[in-house]
């Protein structure tokens, strides 16, 4: 592939990992500075960290609240969106999974699945796993649904698939799945942050999420919103003193839940995740989220043009209203895909695969001039 001059291998132009690493400019200096001033109030001798410590934290949490809407007091911290879902399924009150069905697509994270399976035993339900059909690439809607019946316990929902960007009608499933009297949950890591979710509207019990991808934050930046109702019935098995209203309540034989979302906190708090993800939700917060949508859609539509003309299957919906901020190309196979990655990454143009296919996510630095590059590539890759 020939050079393209004036292309730097950091100007973001060509950075399309937006479904694993989300890039902001000025992220690298922004974190480093907050995490600086963490470092200088946590080394301090006096006694003003925890107010610091913990104040970072509540921010990142009432970024978070702000993006999703969602009712107050009713979203924490976690680690990842497995720790998340663990939290809900050993809160949940026993009746709502031992001998029932806990629904989960087959093209669901997997970590959240290995998840599922291992408890299942232990919780005494049954895993049910909506297969793909034979040759898709993605969970059809009406298949979940004619999985889901009274006997499904919980159902857990993924907005939009990590493998292909699908994006599922959570309006109609979550209406389907109000008349079978089932928990309902929706991991929105894969748009959260470039699609609009409002807890309030879409009224599912619990959603899951990361800081990572659109949201540009750290690894350890995890959230878990509850509905408060469904925040009433769960009493979280790992618990500890930030799960009481008081935390300084010391009577040993006295534990009792706070009523809100802090039931969900168990021990000390880890805050480094918070810290050094506030400056990128704060940056997120000020973005006007119309015009990066708008490009993202333009961008994408161009990587799908080049695949087709390359003569690629799209593995990925080709309508935007059924689509996340990604574009999916099958390739021949693994090899050829991780030679196509080599010559990208040649051109300063960042994607990945999971086995043949290419996973493109035109982002808030990625530019047509980035996109142009891998058009280049796709075309070549044809006559290889």
């Amino acid at each position: 592939m020939p050079n393209t001059p004036n292309t730097s291998a950091n100007d973001g132009s060509g950075y399309m990992l937006y479904h694993s690493i989300g890039q902001y400019p000025g992220k690298a200096k922004e974190m480093a500075a907050s995490l600086t001033a963490f470092a200088d109030c946590w080394g301090a001798p006096d006694d003003e960290q925890w107010g610091y410590a913990l104040g970072q934290r509540q921010r990142f949490i009432d970024l978070w609240n702000q993006l999703l809407k969602a009712p107050r007091a009713s979203l924490t911290t976690t680690e990842n969106v497995t720790s998340a879902l663990a939290a809900i399924i050993m809160a949940l009150p026993r009746e709502d999974l031992e001998g029932r069905v806990v629904l989960v697509a087959g093209d669901c994270f997997p970590s959240l699945h290995f998840l599922l399976t291992g408890l299942a035993g232990r919780y005494g339900f049954e895993l049910r796993t909506v297969a793909l059909r034979e040759g898709a690439n993605w969970v059809e809607d009406e298949d979940v649904v004619a999985a889901w019946g009274p006997e499904v316990g919980l159902a857990l929902l993924t907005w939009v698939s990590s493998t292909s960007s699908h994006r599922c009608n959570l309006e109609a499933l979550v209406a389907h799945g109000r008349k079978q009297g089932s928990v309902i949950g929706v991991d929105i890591t894969q748009a959260a942050g470039l699609i609009e979710y409002d807890c309030m509207a879409v009224a599912a019990d619990f959603a899951i999420s990361t800081s990572l991808k659109w949201m540009c934050g750290s690894p350890g930046g995890g959230i878990l919103q509850v509905m408060p109702d469904m925040i009433a019935r769960c009493q979280p098995s790992l618990r500890g003193w930030f799960s009481q209203d008081n935390i300084f309540s010391w009577d040993i034989n006295a534990f009792s839940y706070a009523p809100d979302i802090r039931r969900f906190d168990n021990g000390t708090p880890s805050v480094m995740a918070c810290v050094a993800s506030v400056p990128a939700l704060e940056w997120h917060a000020e973005q006007d989220w119309g015009v990066q949508l708008n490009k993202n859609r333009e961008l994408c539509d161009v990587i799908i043009s080049a695949a087709d003309d390359a003569g690629h299957e799209l593995a990925s919906p080709r309508d935007p209203a059924h689509r996340g901020g990604s574009v999916m190309v099958r390739l021949g196979d693994g090899d050829e895909a991780q030679a196509l990655l080599s010559r990208l990454r040649a051109a300063s143009v960042f994607a990945d695969a999971r086995g043949p296919i290419l996973r493109c996510s035109p982002g808030f630095m990625t530019s047509r001039e980035g996109v142009d590059r891998l058009v280049v590539a796709l075309r070549d890759s044809r006559s290889r």
